[in-house]
């Protein structure tokens, strides 16, 4: 997402013959518990367009032309379904569903097996979202925040445990605290390793039995750019450097760190060989 909103930013920029930032926040993601708390944000992202007056009523939402709600209910053609290929042959074939259709199917499987009925009764869904308004407690976790507000069956549990959130999570407290319970062993097991970038340039360098001034030259031989891939992908990923020093230290654009780093990763896609250059 960050490539993708840079570039586009950058794109942007140069057609209209402006500086600056095109968007006001970073893209953010939300790691959500369940399939309840999952409906609720379908619901209330969907009401953004209504929210900021794009729209003024569920009607006009229904048919608004940028929003994954009018093709959920099939008002829109999602620009993300494959037209269907004629089948020349006039055989039984088995059609291949895109992620977006898998998605929509996904969502209206939660209100209704058939398609009318579930459509129905996701638009009521949406609607009864519209008195809502602002969702503050979207803006992070914690059972009670998730709740909107309702304390209903969390009488008994400890405040502490009712309360525990975060702003990237959506779930119970305990849901909660076990996502960033992971996280925090992720970070803890990153920081085993001590490995200066200099350090990492040498290990690298040795086994791909070439010299760092050929892994900062321009070269394009296999085994260098093998060597950039791996020594992004391990500096960023594993060790935390910035993407900036590689790009320094390589004499590359941000964007190349990017694409060595997904180089790297299918590279050393096997823990054994990871901590083989670290530890």
């Amino acid at each position: 997402m960050r490539r993708l909103m840079t570039g586009y930013a950058v794109t942007f920029n140069k057609r209209h013959k402006r500086a600056g930032h095109l968007f006001k926040n970073r893209y953010k993601s939300v790691v959500c518990e369940e399939d309840a708390y999952l409906l609720e944000l379908i619901r209330y992202v969907h009401l953004n367009p209504l929210r900021a007056k794009l729209v003024q009523d569920l009607n006009e939402l229904d048919k608004y032309p940028w929003s994954g709600h009018s093709a959920i209910l099939g008002n829109r053609k999602n620009p993300l379904v494959p037209p269907e290929e004629p089948n020349e042959l006039n055989k039984p074939k088995e059609p291949t569903k895109s992620l977006a259709e898998k998605t929509i199917e996904d969502v209206l499987l939660h209100f209704d097996e058939t398609q009318k009925a579930a459509r129905r009764r996701y638009r009521d869904f949406v609607e009864k979202g519209i008195a809502q308004g602002r969702r503050p407690e979207f803006q992070g976790g914690g059972l009670v925040r998730s709740a909107g507000g309702n304390k209903t069956g969390l009488l008994g549990r400890p405040k502490e445990e009712r309360e525990k959130g975060d702003a990237r999570i959506l779930g119970s407290g305990d849901f909660v605290s076990n996502i960033l319970k992971e996280a925090n062993d992720s970070i803890d097991s990153k920081a085993q390793w001590h490995v200066s970038l200099d350090d990492l340039v040498f290990r690298v360098c040795s086994r791909f039995r070439i010299t760092p001034d050929e892994l900062a030259s321009k070269r394009r031989k296999s085994e260098i750019s093998q060597a950039r891939a791996a020594l992004c992908y391990l500096a960023v990923d594993e060790l935390d450097y910035s993407g900036e020093e590689l790009a320094r230290l390589l004499s590359i654009s941000g964007r190349s760190v990017s694409d060595c780093r997904d180089r790297g990763q299918k590279i050393l896609d096997n823990p054994k060989i990871i901590r083989e250059y670290l530890s």
